[in-house]
C-alpha cells in the first residue's frame, strides 16, 4: 500500500506541476503576498511586539507568510484538485482500479504535504536573504515539526471540505471566503497585538491562529528553548483529526453535482 501510495503522490505531484493556475495560488501567490507586506511595512526600523521582547515587522511576516503558504498547498490546492476530480468522474474511475482507496487518498495527501514544504523552504529562503529573518539554530526541528504538523491537518481538513462542496467553480471560492478574514484575525496579516481584543478572540478558535503562533514561536530568537509551541501543536492536531473523522464519514468517490 506504501508503494502504491508513493507511485500515486508522484502521479499527483506531476499533475500540479502541469497546472499553471495551481503553481500561481500555490507557490506564487504567498512569495508576492512575503515581498508585498515585507517592503510596505517592514523598513524603517518599523518593531512588532512578540512574547519575551520586539523583533522587525519584516521578519514577523515572514513565518506569518510561512503560514499562509503551508494553507494555500495543503488545504485550498486540496480542496481545488480534488473536487475538480470528483465532479469530472476521475475518483469514480480511480476508485474501480485494483488501488485501496486509502492509498489515493495518502497518496493525494503526501503530495500537498511535500508542496508545503518546498513552499516553506522557498519563503524561508527569501526571508534569509532579503529581511535577515534567520531561524535560531535550536529551534529548526521545532519549524519543521510545525510545518508538517501544520501540512498534514489541514490535508485533513481540506478532504472534510470537499464533502461540503458540490461545485468544482465553488471549490477556490469557498476555500477563498474561509481563509481570507481568518489571515486577517490569526495574526498572518496583521499583528494580533493591534486587533480588537474580540476579533482576537475570534481567531483564537480557529488552527491558523495556532499555526502561525507555531511558527512564529520558532521564529522568535527570544524563544528559550527547543521552540515548541505544544499547545498550539496540539490544537492544530486536534481540529486535524476532526477533519479526517469528518472525511471518513462523508467523503464521496462519485460527483456531487449531477
Amino acid at each position: 500500500m506504501i508503494r502504491m501510495a508513493l507511485h500515486q503522490a508522484a502521479y499527483d505531484l506531476r499533475a500540479f506541476l502541469r497546472n499553471r493556475q495551481s503553481q500561481f495560488f500555490t507557490l506564487a501567490l504567498p512569495v508576492l503576498f512575503l515581498v508585498i507586506f515585507a517592503s510596505l511595512f517592514g523598513g524603517g526600523g518599523h518593531t512588532v511586539e512578540v512574547e519575551g521582547g520586539r523583533i522587525g515587522t519584516s521578519v514577523y511576516y515572514v513565518p506569518g507568510i510561512i503560514t499562509l503558504g503551508i494553507i494555500a498547498a495543503s488545504f485550498g490546492n486540496l480542496v481545488a484538485s480534488v473536487t475538480a476530480q470528483r465532479e469530472r468522474g476521475v475518483l469514480k474511475r480511480r476508485r474501480a482500479t485494483p488501488v485501496p482507496a486509502s492509498a489515493i487518498i495518502a497518496g493525494r495527501a503526501l503530495t500537498a504535504v511535500v508542496i508545503a514544504v518546498v513552499m516553506a523552504a522557498i519563503l524561508l529562503g527569501i526571508g534569509w536573504g532579503a529581511y535577515s529573518a534567520r531561524v535560531p539554530g535550536r529551534t529548526a526541528l521545532a519549524l519543521a515539526v510545525t510545518v508538517i504538523v501544520g501540512a498534514a491537518s489541514f490535508c485533513c481538513l481540506g478532504y472534510a471540505l470537499t464533502s461540503l462542496v458540490h461545485n468544482e467553480d465553488a471549490a477556490l471560492p469557498s476555500t477563498q471566503a474561509i481563509l481570507l478574514p481568518l489571515y486577517f484575525v490569526s495574526g498572518v496579516f496583521v499583528s494580533v497585538t493591534i486587533l480588537p481584543r474580540w476579533l482576537a478572540d475570534v481567531g483564537n478558535v480557529f488552527p491558523v491562529r495556532h499555526l502561525a503562533n507555531a511558527l512564529l514561536v520558532a521564529y522568535n530568537p527570544h524563544t528559550t528553548g527547543l521552540g515548541f509551541a505544544g499547545q498550539d501543536l496540539l490544537i492544530v492536531a486536534a481540529w486535524g483529526v476532526a477533519g479526517l473523522l469528518i472525511a471518513l464519514r462523508k467523503f464521496s468517490w462519485l460527483p456531487l453535482g449531477r
